[in-house]
């Protein structure tokens, strides 16, 4: 094979890997894009370990749609309202870099309180009736005794919350959501650093909204072994949740 040749090759070998990525950046981008849950904020829907595929395009498109967050634009493009209950991955307002996922629960211009454990919209108390699907859930390293609800949000989405049985949050001040913001907090109300958090993450912007979880498709316990202790997987792998909706 002479020098030119093999340069040939591997020209178009660079070509192929760069076109290769510039296919999965724009897929990423613009389509689907995966994430994994790394805490425990949003158990029982989300469980540490699971992985899961986020539609790109449900909200629109904005800077923080792309790796990095490119400053081009302060604007969302092809914008679409989300809706009470979405699942929403955003970049957290504090640095408007690091990615959360929770739960939309109020719109613009709602009113928001927690009173006697309850959550109050505009005055009026969601629908909860408890369920025994669980009766402990994790939070970090530790475990909780908690009590778990069905809730029913005013536009009638039904969602899985699980409260601590003792210290739960019991009572806040009203939250008014601004215009253009939306309020956001994790299943796992006892412990989320969610929008009722004002200096940590506070009222979302629909600017930061990265698009909504869809489906796991993948999923393994971590606190029962890495994926590289393949001996074990037995154990940790949870198939049961593999392509599993969400809702």
């Amino acid at each position: 094979m002479n020098k030119t040749k093999l340069i040939n090759i591997i020209i178009d070998n660079i070509k192929t890997l760069i076109y290769a990525l510039i296919i999965a950046i724009l897929i990423r981008s613009l389509i689907i894009q995966p994430f994994y849950i790394p805490s425990s904020s949003m158990e029982p829907t989300l469980l540490v370990g699971d992985r899961i595929f986020v539609s790109k395009f449900s909200y629109g498109y904005s800077k923080h749609s792309f790796p990095f967050s490119p400053n081009f634009s302060n604007k969302s493009f092809f914008s679409k309202n989300p809706e009470q209950g979405d699942l929403v991955v955003f970049k957290t307002p504090a640095d408007n870099r690091t990615d959360y996922i929770k739960r939309l629960i109020g719109l613009p211009g709602d009113e928001i309180q927690f009173v006697k454990g309850e959550i109050i919209i505009n005055g009026k108390r969601i629908l909860r009736e408890e369920t025994y699907i669980s009766n402990t859930i994790r939070c970090g390293n530790i475990t909780l005794n908690t009590r778990t609800f069905i809730e029913t949000l005013p536009n009638g989405v039904q969602h899985l919350a699980s409260y601590n049985k003792k210290g739960t949050l019991q009572n806040t001040k009203k939250f008014l959501v601004p215009d253009g913001h939306y309020f956001l907090m994790g299943d796992n109300r006892d412990c989320s650093k969610d929008s009722r958090y004002l200096d940590d993450v506070g009222y979302v912007k629909k600017l930061n909204f990265v698009g909504k979880a869809k489906i796991i498709f993948f999923s393994n316990d971590t606190f029962k072994g890495s994926l590289l202790k393949f001996w074990n997987l037995s154990n940790s792998l949870r198939l049961d949740r593999t392509f599993q909706a969400l809702k």
